[in-house]
């Protein structure tokens, strides 16, 4: 289990450099959230939560960020307005993960703005998606994009968000790299309090109720198995749900994780049947007002350890 202090540090960590995110954000915000600031030195449009929180922690009060998906909702799902669109050609940069949100890729295409693709700096790998009598349905061999499910990946990313911001405006270059070091530390003490978390644990599978977490599974030494695919909208065949009931049991499981965004069901209805409680892991492609990544990947890992029942 994480250590009060070192729990608390690593908080104490994020908000330090939130603060420099906090101080520019004070205008009416535009699109799906963000803050649009007519003084800032860039304006970045950022496509789901993740990539917002890097701009907003390299870019300070520096730059403006705006986002294309509301609060709340799937970045899977989002549509973009013809305004919204409009809006992303003013932006000076825009970051986003190609072939995630076919929409954004339309926009950025149509309007012609300079994007930074994560996929192009974070390799990304298959998803690890199970196979069942619906195979069909789902799209074996497709690529999972929740690269920032591992913190290492994400400071990778914000790496480059430093880079590239340092070129679109060379006059605060040494701020925005100042400030993508500071969000790296931070991202690399919340790396070692998922090892230290997840080193001596009585399990090493844990049961979701879509494959988003192959990143976060492959980075800490864990296994994670899917009701259903890397699609969260995509049902699982009757053969699959027998197939996880077999598995809990195996392995001793006490838990069927569930999404805050996504429906769960499914997932609880299978949780039921097998003994076994129901609690959130979020992917962390949205949060709630006032939340973080921070928070949400601490409360994950907080919830992978009574899971998996970690010393």
């Amino acid at each position: 289990m994480l250590t009060p202090s070192r729990r608390t540090g690593t908080l104490v960590a994020a908000a330090t450099v939130s603060t420099l995110a906090l101080a520019g954000c004070s205008a009416e915000p535009i699109v799906g959230g963000g803050s649009a600031d007519p003084d800032a030195a860039l304006t970045v449009a950022t496509a789901f939560y993740p990539l917002q929180f890097v701009a907003e922690q390299v870019g300070g009060d520096l730059v403006s960020t705006v986002s294309m998906t509301p609060a709340g909702v799937e970045p899977h799902d989002v549509e973009l307005s013809p305004n919204t669109v409009r809006q992303l050609g003013t932006a000076d940069l825009a970051l986003y993960l190609a072939d995630f949100q076919p929409a954004v890729d339309d926009a950025i295409s149509t309007t012609g703005v300079e994007a930074l693709d994560a996929g192009t700096v974070v390799e990304l790998h298959a998803a690890d998606e199970h196979a069942d009598e619906e195979a069909d349905d789902h799209e074996h061999g497709s690529m999972d994009p929740h690269f920032w499910l591992d913190p290492e990946l994400l400071a990778h990313f914000g790496d480059a968000v430093g880079e590239a911001f340092a070129t679109a405006d060379p006059d605060n270059a040494a701020t925005y790299t100042a400030n993508a070091e500071a969000l790296h530390a931070t991202l690399d003490g919340l790396d070692t309090d998922y090892r230290d978390g997840l080193a001596q644990c009585e399990r090493d599978t844990f049961v979701t109720s879509h494959e988003a977490f192959s990143y976060l599974a492959e980075a800490y030494g864990l296994h994670q198995e899917g009701v259903a695919g890397i699609d969260p909208e995509s049902e699982p065949s009757p053969a699959r749900i027998l197939e996880i009931k077999d598995l809990i049991a195996e392995t001793g499981a006490t838990t069927v994780f569930t999404e805050d965004a996504v429906s769960a069901s499914v997932a609880q209805a299978l949780a039921a049947d097998a003994g076994v409680e129901t609690t959130v892991l979020s992917p962390v492609e949205t949060v709630a007002d006032g939340d973080d990544y921070i928070a949400v990947m601490t409360r994950n890992l907080a919830a992978l350890e009574a899971a998996l029942g970690c010393e």
